[in-house]
């Protein structure tokens, strides 16, 4: 499921065509870079593969004033099947990606056990101001929200809460962790 494909698919399906400069305002607008995994500076390789796949079609090439030549998409037939099957599969398909934390986490390095604690609680702080910064920037934008891009950005500030509420319960049963980790590396030491 990518993310952006659907983005741009969508855009040019709802607005009509469209030049890459104009979807990356869009996205901007949107603040999409805030609320989903789509980076404003991969809208135009994005664009390039899906005009090689015959997804969107070149319309014309404008220019306005002393901006430079720019090529107006549309989203062509295939492009349209392909979207509706994009947002069926986006709203089935559930994504919760590992994150590398947890494998370190099980294989932590016995010289620096005693480094947990602080590095735990900075990681709860910056959670935190995660937390905190996207919980005003959404106030600050409600008025402008849909329903929909209203409850996405409600969506991201339950998963950081559940972030939170995980590492601080992880904060509390360090103690635990390293005794287990050090019994555990006293035992099985390859060195003796």
């Amino acid at each position: 499921m990518s993310s952006i494909r659907v983005f741009i698919l969508g855009a040019l399906s709802e607005r009509g065509p469209m030049h890459g400069h104009q979807l990356r305002l869009l996205a901007e607008e949107e603040h999409l870079d805030l609320w989903t995994d789509i980076t404003i500076g991969g809208l135009y390789g994005a664009i390039k593969r899906l005009a090689a796949e015959g997804l969107i079609g070149e319309v014309r090439t404008e220019r306005v004033g002393s901006y430079p030549q720019r090529q107006v998409w549309r989203i062509t037939d295939a492009g349209s099947r392909t979207l509706s099957s994009l947002r069926l599969s986006g709203l089935r398909e559930i994504v919760l990606k590992p994150d590398p934390f947890d494998l370190v986490l099980t294989r932590l390095d016995p010289d620096h056990l005693d480094d947990l604690p602080p590095v735990i609680e900075a990681r709860i702080a910056s959670l935190e101001a995660m937390l905190t910064d996207y919980e005003a920037h959404a106030r600050s934008i409600a008025r402008h929200l849909t329903l929909a891009e209203s409850l996405a950005m409600r969506h991201r500030v339950a998963r950081l809460r559940a972030e939170v509420t995980w590492h601080r319960e992880l904060a509390s049963r360090l103690p635990e962790l390293v005794a287990e980790e050090r019994s555990r590396r006293g035992s099985h030491d390859p060195t003796t």
